[in-house]
């Protein structure tokens, strides 16, 4: 079990957030299935889930499934806006947030409970504190793990507190499907039920020699010991990301050559600007894209040294997709048949600036671009994303359909 004597760490997470932000902005959407993404859905309400749509699924298979849902295009700007009001209420509770996506963190409450009262009344607090404020459900789950704390949201939901305590760990737990393992997909979820393994409980009581033989050392002894809520880990509140990546959804139109590689030069600005902001350095490029038969693609190049300097990421990305598209493997002029509903790239192996030694014979054009890029940020900052724009970009109006999970340094700017 875990060392601490009480439930004290929480794991909150917002209910359908693109979703839930929609029928709050839109009374007319309360109450009604709600899809977030025409091409690919990106976020449902439950009133869509109940009809079988779901996350990633293609809209119009989601569209058959729930012919009646309002389908309404995203808007990233207002999703951030409201993510950043959520996390200010976490951090008015306690210093203690790792924040997991832009829709869920980890709270240890620990400190907090002589301010607030037992840890089961701050989950009632902040669940109150972000509907009253911010107009959003969220579901809270409390336990002395973070593992068991992110099953009890998960059964909580929707909009609801569920405290675990800990005399009863283990009698909640191991009635629960091994679903709710974490690193048990459909995969390995086959393989423990082919093994006669169906709930928490059956895998707590599996011998570790059987579960190391058919799922590997590694998972065995994982699995194993989440079924007996052995989980250590503390809220880590100084987590650094360790990438940053940014996607499209396409949609069902034939995307040209050209435009795929100017939705890419897109979202290396975007993401290359919250490098900088965050004081990173990325050393891998990652670009990736799916075809409407749901075939998925990938190319990853590592760099000489890391980087934050737009053109040399962009040029880098934009040389990945050309090999993804005309590579030996790529659909080249197939590509409009088989057309791209989602494009995407990442920046990973992330660094600290002063990490990085600047090439001996251009010194001086480094620092000329490091420049040129942090001015072009500063008059984004002030007057907009749409002040400043490459010549290649001009009248292209394709928002990012993605969020980054609040960082530790944003955490610090809002509670500041």
């Amino acid at each position: 079990m875990s060392a601490r004597r009480g439930a004290t760490i929480l794991h909150a997470d917002l209910d359908a957030f693109y979703a839930s932000v929609e029928q709050r902005d839109d009374p007319r959407l309360r109450g009604r299935p709600v899809i977030v993404g025409g091409g690919v859905v990106l976020a449902c309400s439950y009133e869509a889930k109940r009809c079988g749509v779901r996350s990633a699924m293609n809209g119009a298979q989601a569209r058959l499934l729930c012919p009646h849902a309002v389908v309404v295009e995203p808007r990233m700007e207002v999703y951030a806006d409201a993510s950043k009001a959520v996390f200010e209420r976490f951090h008015d509770f306690t210093p203690f947030v790792e924040p997991i996506s832009v829709d869920e963190a980890f709270l240890d409450v620990t400190g907090a409970e002589h301010l607030f009262g037992p840890a089961a009344e701050i989950a009632a607090q902040l669940r109150t504190r972000v509907l009253v404020d911010v107009g959003l459900p969220l579901s809270v789950g409390v336990a002395r793990t973070k593992f068991l704390a992110k099953v009890a949201s998960g059964q909580a939901k929707p909009d609801g507190i569920l405290h675990v305590d800990p005399g009863r760990e283990l009698d909640f737990l191991h009635p629960l499907p091994v679903e709710v393992l974490w690193g048990v997909g459909p995969v390995t979820a086959t393989k423990l039920h082919d093994h006669g393994i169906d709930t928490v409980g059956d895998l707590a009581r599996s011998g570790r020699a059987d579960l190391q033989g058919y799922l590997g050392p590694h998972a065995g002894r994982h699995l194993r010991d989440l079924a007996h809520n052995l989980d250590p880990r503390p809220v880590d509140n100084a987590r650094r990301d360790r990438s940053m990546g940014a996607q499209r959804a396409l949609g069902n139109r034939i995307r040209t050559r050209d435009e795929l590689r100017r939705e890419v030069l897109s979202l290396a600005e975007k993401v290359s600007a919250r490098l900088r902001k965050a004081d990173r350095v990325a050393r891998t490029v990652t670009v990736r894209y799916r075809t409407q038969e749901m075939k998925h693609e990938s190319r990853s190049r590592t760099l000489v040294e890391p980087t934050q300097q737009t053109g040399l990421l962009a040029a880098t990305a934009d040389e990945l997709l050309l090999d993804l598209v005309d590579g030996p493997h790529g659909p080249g002029a197939a590509l409009g048949r088989k057309g791209c509903t989602l494009v995407g790239i990442t920046f990973s192996g992330l660094g600290r600036p002063d990490a990085v030694q600047l090439a001996l014979r251009f010194p001086e054009e480094g620092r000329a671009t490091d420049v040129l890029d942090r001015m072009v940020d500063d008059i984004r900052g002030r007057w907009g994303t749409g002040a400043v724009a490459r010549a290649s970009l001009m009248g292209h109006t394709g928002g990012v359909p993605t969020l980054a999970r609040p960082t530790a340094l944003d955490a610090a700017h809002t509670s500041g």
